[in-house]
């Protein structure tokens, strides 16, 4: 039933961990937006389902997480460039006609690393592990930022052969060299400026990807980043600030998931947040827990 004021959400399986309702309160509060903002915990086999009712029942939109951001992609009637790109979508929104799909973790993930990070990727050599729908997502954006090669590893790796070949007329267009490869061989031209974690192996406990732990992969002075954040991305990132030491510099997703949660206010509510202000705080009460 419509409650009469605009409901959003997070689905996804799981979704107990997500701070995206603590993010999108902040957001609603800064800028005087009146909204509600939820978990939506979806059956692994009735995300369909989910959504449709979630929809039917009044609500604006949502994010989407783990698993479904393909499904999410299918559902979509409608979708912008950057989610056709990466042919994935973690963002919809309900319009009265249809349903647009967006894809803004590319987006929040860029600019964690280039403002927030203050590491700007041009030139860089970046390596990308996992092909699945959080790699996906992110692919064009980090093209677009023209780093000088990004490097994607899968456990299967045709599937990271296909996510390349899918953004290969982008990364032509950005003078950006694209390769692909399996786990075991994430370092075929050498070590990588950048390493992101786009895999679930830390939500899982697994925590460092690669099959080999012991793999140098990052050169000193590098940039880590993991997806997950909080203590699921510790292993992975104490396992690459080994690597980069002392002048490295190491982020979990927290930067990315309020960044890219930024992208999609604005598209669901036609204003820009202070992302830097959420983080922030947000960061001092993960820190103080």
């Amino acid at each position: 039933m419509d409650s009469g004021i605009d409901r959003y959400a997070v689905a996804g399986n799981p979704v107990a961990h997500s701070r995206s309702p603590q993010i999108h309160a902040a957001f609603a509060t800064q800028t005087g937006q009146s909204l509600v903002y939820e978990r939506l915990l979806c059956p692994l086999d009735g995300f369909d389902a989910e959504i449709r009712a979630f929809a039917a029942g009044g609500a604006r939109g949502c994010n989407v997480t783990v698993p479904f951001k393909f499904d999410a992609f299918r559902l979509a009637t409608r979708r912008t460039p950057r989610a056709q790109l990466a042919g994935a979508v973690n963002t919809l929104r309900f319009d009265a006609e249809d349903w647009l799909g967006d894809n803004t973790d590319g987006a929040g993930l860029v600019a964690d690393i280039e403002r927030n990070a203050a590491r700007p990727l041009r030139g860089l050599r970046v390596l990308l592990i996992g092909a699945g729908g959080a790699s996906a997502g992110v692919l064009g954006s980090l093209i677009g930022a023209r780093p000088a090669a990004i490097h994607v590893v899968n456990r299967s790796p045709d599937k990271a052969l296909a996510l390349v070949e899918s953004h290969r007329g982008w990364a032509d267009d950005h003078g950006v060299r694209l390769g692909a490869g399996a786990l075991d061989t994430p370092t075929p031209d050498g070590l990588h400026d950048v390493v992101i974690n786009g895999t679930s192996a830390s939500l899982g406990g697994a925590g460092v990807p690669l099959p080999d732990a012991g793999a140098t992969v990052l050169s000193r002075g590098g940039l880590a980043i993991d997806m997950m954040y909080g203590p699921a991305a510790a292993t992975f990132l104490n396992w690459a600030g080994a690597q980069a030491g002392p002048n490295g510099a190491l982020r979990d997703g927290l930067g990315m998931l309020v960044e890219q949660a930024a992208e999609a206010f604005l598209l669901w509510r036609g204003v820009r947040p202070d992302s830097a202000a959420v983080l922030a705080d947000l960061r001092r009460q993960l820190e103080a827990a």
